[in-house]
């Protein structure tokens, strides 16, 4: 059974233009913080961007001088993507974003989840169990921003927990999730801005983007890898003029092809 009822997702408006993402500029990454879209207490969504918070390695929940990998770009990147998203689609997306705890229940009141650095993740025998049990019942979780040999590995270290003998495919072209709502047959490396503000170089292992998935029984897509690229910085900086804007059209477009395929499949 699916984790929620599938909805009935109208059609996208017919372009994606940064336009609809002006906001005051900024130019160094945590200079701010984009603010929360108007809260209606009582307002009723079909969706929401729920971000999954991951025990950090040998740090816990407390990250690494006070850095946690589940929450890189939080909450700008969440919001900044929000934003798009309502005016993008016709899709009632909730203006606040979600924590969704790896040890809790709750995970399956949500049908995405979205994890950033999950080279970092811990996971216990309960956690891999339970995403186990959301996964195969039509949840879906998006993984970015891991980059080279030794953050994959990491990675593949808590896929193997929960799916042991589940093969991590690379995704084709004409997979039907890159052609919900936008033909994305050409996808490229999106940067992140620790690479391109920070000056930090690419290992040879960094530099080739990977678009990597698990598939249940019946061949739906219900883990999305986006490796060797940073969707997540594209969300956050879209309102900089010192990101490229060609790589942030992208990561709007990756994003929306995935909920509505998650919430079609």
């Amino acid at each position: 059974m699916r984790v929620m009822p599938i909805i009935a997702v109208a059609s996208l408006l017919s372009a994606l233009s940064l336009g609809v993402l002006a906001m005051p500029q900024r130019f160094y990454e945590g200079e701010d913080e984009a603010p929360p879209l108007p809260v209606d207490p009582g307002e009723k969504a079909e969706w929401a961007f729920a971000r999954f918070h991951f025990p950090n390695g040998d740090y816990g929940y407390g990250g690494f001088r006070g850095f946690q990998l589940w929450a890189a770009d939080y909450p700008k990147a969440d919001r900044q993507f929000v934003r798009g998203l309502r005016r993008l689609t016709r899709l009632n997306a909730r203006a606040m974003e979600q924590i969704v705890d790896a040890e809790g229940d709750k995970l399956f009141d949500w049908p995405w989840i979205y994890m950033e650095h999950g080279n970092g993740w811990n996971l216990n025998q309960q956690e891999a169990a339970r995403l186990r049990i959301y996964l195969l019942r039509g949840g879906f979780l998006f993984s970015d921003d891991t980059h080279g040999d030794y953050e994959w590995d990491g990675l593949m270290q808590g896929l193997r927990l929960i799916f042991p003998d589940r093969a991590v495919e690379e995704l084709k072209n004409n997979d039907e999730i890159f052609h919900v709502a936008y033909d994305l047959d050409e996808r490229f490396k999106i940067h992140g801005t620790r690479f391109l503000w920070g000056r930090r170089p690419y290992s040879p292992d960094m530099v080739t983007p990977k678009w990597m998935g698990i598939r249940d029984d019946k061949g739906r897509i219900m883990v999305a890898i986006c490796h060797n690229s940073d969707v997540g910085d594209a969300w956050e900086w879209a309102d900089s003029p010192n990101y490229p804007e060609n790589e942030t059209s992208l990561a709007y477009r990756i994003g929306i092809n995935y909920i509505l395929y998650d919430l079609t499949h």
